[in-house]
């Protein structure tokens, strides 16, 4: 809370700075000097009319402080921890989304208002009392001017609006998801079209200096003779239009950049492979549609990844459960081997998207055993050496098998695994005899996983060892048949799991014996 409370006072004092100096530059500034410069006054009626002119700014910003407050109440409510339910938020980020336009109507309403009608009954007194010598034709003119001033001076307020507010709507919508767990967006509603901002922006930028520069040519050709030095004053003039045309104009792309960068910045992301990115709606207008469509895509897709990992997942161990179902003894032995693996995989820090494809290879580590034949994978006594030959083919077979899986990229992590289970650390495995961490990471952490279940299950010439005495095995084994660094690992969690192991080996001989007993 005390974050978004900052957050509050940052936008706050951003919003007062920008209208603030908007304002100043906007009335004193542009306005100052434009009747300044162009009504030849006495020293004391400049006085008089700059006295006049900063009486109506300060009225005018009584005035206008009045609806400012009230246009900020919501977001306030929300940021200072006042109301944090779904209504105040919602209506906190509606109206995050319609500053920019309230603050168009807070300029053109009471900013105007408040400064025109107090300048113009001041002035009026003041030419009927004879304090200026000016005619009353020129509050009429004055006034036009005023209107073209805040219609200029509105726009700019507008797009620093714009770009202000962005940072408290992102902060409202992660309010809504942490806080009450619901995701708030203007799914694609347009408060203020890009064809209006585009249209109404040009004017401003194209057609509103131009007219203030006619209003005050008039009223300088009406008081000085052609000798003056009039060039000089236009000129002035015409810098102080362009300087606002290229504001304007700056602004206006600086609004139409920030979108196009957003999404291409997340379509980025998604061509990365990060589905869960998600373009954050700052906009009104039909930039708002762009993103909606945006995220309801990625939405879509990530739902799609997800329903496509499953079916593979499902695919792989329905395959494991087949490859286990020839043989009575072997129940449930990829399942198992996978779970084994993935907890060495854990201890070693291995990164989820690792740990996900080692899961995989543990579950089809045996799938070669399809191309041996059943007098040779269901023999209940050992087996000869020639039908050991055949028997340590099956991991290169598995590779093969493998190999032929569409696409091709989907499997490719998994190949090492598969064909590299049964090497040993020492070199002397099959069917490559590689040594030491030339062999693939999956081969070596399979290996620890497959040699334990192995000898923790019933076959049909002995009973599977218990727990405590395979550990020792695959103690003694460390750095000569198996990874000493992955046996280690698997052993110590083994240890720590040891009445639960022995439960699960309990259960799988109970499996086995009814199997055994059916087939």
């Amino acid at each position: 809370m005390q974050e978004t409370k900052s957050l509050y006072r940052w936008f706050l004092q951003r919003l007062l700075r920008n209208y603030i100096v908007g304002s100043l530059i906007a009335v004193l500034g542009v306005g100052g000097a434009l009747v300044f410069s162009t009504l030849h006054l006495s020293p004391s009626g400049s006085i008089i009319l700059l006295g006049t002119l900063i009486v109506s700014v300060m009225i005018m910003f009584s005035v206008e402080s009045i609806a400012f407050w009230r246009h900020l109440r919501p977001i306030h409510r929300v940021l200072s921890g006042q109301a944090v339910d779904l209504s105040a938020v919602e209506s906190a980020y509606l109206r995050a989304h319609r500053f920019p336009l309230l603050t168009v109507r807070r300029i053109l309403g009471p900013h105007l208002m408040g400064l025109a009608i107090p300048e113009i009954i001041f002035t009026a007194i003041e030419i009927h009392e004879g304090w200026l010598h000016l005619p009353y034709s020129l509050i009429f003119t004055a006034s036009l001017a005023g209107v073209l001033v805040a219609c200029m001076h509105c726009m700019v307020e507008y797009f620093l609006a714009t770009t202000a507010v962005q940072p408290v709507i992102k902060a409202l919508q992660t309010l809504s998801v942490t806080s009450l767990n619901t995701e708030i967006s203007l799914e694609g509603q347009v408060l203020v079209s890009i064809r209006t901002k585009f249209l109404l922006s040009a004017l401003f930028i194209g057609i509103l200096p131009l007219l203030l520069f006619s209003l005050a040519t008039e009223e300088w050709i009406t008081q000085i003779s052609a000798d003056s030095h009039y060039w000089q004053w236009a000129l002035g003039v015409l810098v102080i239009g362009v300087g606002f045309a290229a504001l304007g104009a700056w602004l206006l792309w600086v609004t139409v950049r920030h979108p196009i960068t957003q999404i291409q910045d997340a379509m980025r992301t998604v061509q990365e492979g990060n589905l869960q990115v998600r373009a954050t709606d700052y906009y009104s207008d039909e930039f708002s549609r762009l993103v909606a469509g945006f995220n309801h895509m990625t939405q879509g897709l990530a739902w799609r990844d997800a329903q496509n990992t499953q079916l593979l997942d499902s695919y792989f161990s329905t395959l494991a459960a087949a490859l286990d179902a020839r043989d009575p003894y072997t129940a449930g032995h990829s399942v198992r081997v996978a779970q084994y693996a993935l907890q060495i995989g854990r201890g070693a820090k291995l990164p989820p998207e690792t740990l996900a494809n080692l899961r995989k290879c543990a579950l089809l580590h045996d799938i070669g055993k399809i191309g041996v034949s059943d007098s040779i994978l269901l023999k209940d006594g050992r087996l000869t050496d020639a039908e050991f030959d055949q028997m340590k083919k099956h991991p290169a077979l598995g590779e093969a098998i493998l190999r032929q899986v569409q696409p091709q990229d989907a499997m490719a992590p998994l190949l090492p695994g598969v064909r590299s289970h049964h090497e040993r650390y020492d070199g002397k495995g099959y069917p490559d005899g590689t040594k030491g961490e030339d062999t693939p990471l999956f081969g070596r952490i399979i290996a620890v996983a497959d040699a334990f279940d192995a000898m923790t299950s019933d076959r049909p010439y002995r009973r599977g060892m218990p727990v405590a005495k395979a550990l020792s095995i695959l103690s003694e084994g460390r750095a000569t048949q198996w990874d000493p660094v992955f046996a280690e690992l698997f052993i110590t969690w083994a240890t720590d799991n040891l009445l639960a192991l022995e439960r699960t080996r309990e259960l799988a001989q109970v499996i086995v014996e009814e199997r055994v007993a059916t087939s």
